[in-house]
């Protein structure tokens, strides 16, 4: 004996992070499905639709002529080039392919931008409701998170009024459109929260994945107020290529070689396949706007039909394919209220506690990212349920 005490196994507290819940509910409707009954899906925020057909035979093409082995970190010079292209397209804005990181989907973008930009111990503000990825990543980091609680006056969105009561922070999350509300920051609302950062340097970080998909309103990238923005994106929404896993970043240049570092230890590379498929993506354009206007078919079945059904306190839903919806007057437990809506209707959705820890007890998401038959029947079903 050495005298040597054991200390025992015992899990690392970084992976004590919250669940996500809609993965729990979309395992609930998986089951029902097992058990031959129908599922409504409401809950999952993907496209319905597969990936583009120009996509798809990129793909085919790549499998019958490329070794598909591992490509430099940052992602293959091809798509590169091309998502800078998207950005002087688009937005009239200029960005240096050498700035944009490919990424193994939005996912790992989060996790890069926040290794190289905050230290643990950092704090870090972002609005609630809001993606829950966004805390649970952070706190697995150490990363303290400061919840911004935000109104419909503020279009659920951070202030600057309500980051300058946050105390001191070291970086801000912006979503534009939002998930799970849908809305959207314009120039002017972008630029005042820009200003605000870069006058106390803090880290702006914008998450864009649902760009391409909005109402009547443009978005607005970060880069049109602060070119030295992160900036996250994927071609999971707007493309339709949940699955591929295949997202990118513009990373300021004082970021760039410890995101490239960071990205060859992590991931060494992003799956190349995707990689090559994704260059077509923005050539599809004619189906990707099919895609568009389903969703805006939609979104119109639910704005209207849902406060009928008694849900009238819904979020703008300027952008994203998203409606949350207030449902206290029906109950003070959203996983409970979900629950039963599943067992008792067959339509699925999620429960606010998801985005919203302190008041998500009260608001659902629906999801319209699916069939307008199903949007249609979904409220059909609601209705009866809560009369």
């Amino acid at each position: 004996m050495t005298g040597i005490v054991p200390r025992g196994l015992h899990p690392s507290t970084r992976g004590q992070v919250d669940p996500f819940i809609v993965m729990d509910v979309m395992s609930a409707a998986a089951a029902r499905e097992a058990a031959g009954q129908e599922v409504l899906h409401l809950e999952v925020g993907q496209p319905s639709t597969p990936a583009p057909r120009g996509v798809l035979d990129a793909a085919r093409r790549a499998l019958d002529s490329d070794r598909i082995g591992y490509t430099v970190a940052l992602g293959i010079p091809a798509l590169r080039e091309r998502i800078a292209r998207h950005y002087h397209d688009l937005y009239g804005v200029t960005v240096p392919a050498e700035r944009i990181a490919v990424t193994t989907g939005s996912s790992a973008g989060f996790q890069l931008a926040f290794l190289s930009a905050f230290d643990a111990g950092a704090r870090v503000a972002l609005a609630s409701p809001g993606y829950p990825a966004y805390r649970n990543i952070l706190q697995a980091l150490n990363i303290e998170v400061v919840d911004l609680p935000t109104e419909r006056a503020d279009r659920y969105q951070p202030t600057v009024e309500r980051l300058e009561a946050a105390g001191p922070i070291d970086g801000v999350i912006v979503a534009s459109p939002s998930n799970p509300t849908g809305t959207m920051l314009d120039g002017p609302a972008m630029r005042r929260l820009a200003d605000w950062c870069r006058g106390r340097g803090v880290r702006l970080i914008s998450d864009e994945i649902y760009h391409g998909i909005g109402y009547g309103t443009r978005p607005v990238t970060a880069l049109e107020a602060d070119p030295q923005a992160i900036v996250i994106n994927s071609f999971s929404k707007y493309f339709s290529m949940t699955g591929w896993r295949i997202g990118w970043m513009v990373v300021p240049q004082d970021l760039l070689r410890s995101v490239e570092c960071l990205a060859q230890n992590f991931f060494i590379s992003p799956p190349t396949l995707s990689q090559i498929a994704a260059v077509a993506a923005f050539d599809c354009e004619d189906e990707l706007q099919a895609n568009l206007r389903r969703y805006a078919a939609n979104r119109d079945v639910l704005l209207n039909e849902l406060p009928k059904a008694g849900l009238d306190d819904l979020a703008p839903a300027d952008g994203a394919f998203y409606v949350y919806a207030n449902v206290a007057a029906h109950t003070n437990d959203s996983v409970e209220f979900c629950r039963r809506m599943l067992a008792e209707t067959g339509v699925a959705c999620t429960p606010g506690v998801d985005f919203d820890p302190s008041r998500g007890h009260a608001t659902v998401r629906f999801s319209f990212a699916g069939a307008t038959d199903t949007m249609a029947e979904a409220c059909r079903r609601i209705a009866d349920w809560l009369r």
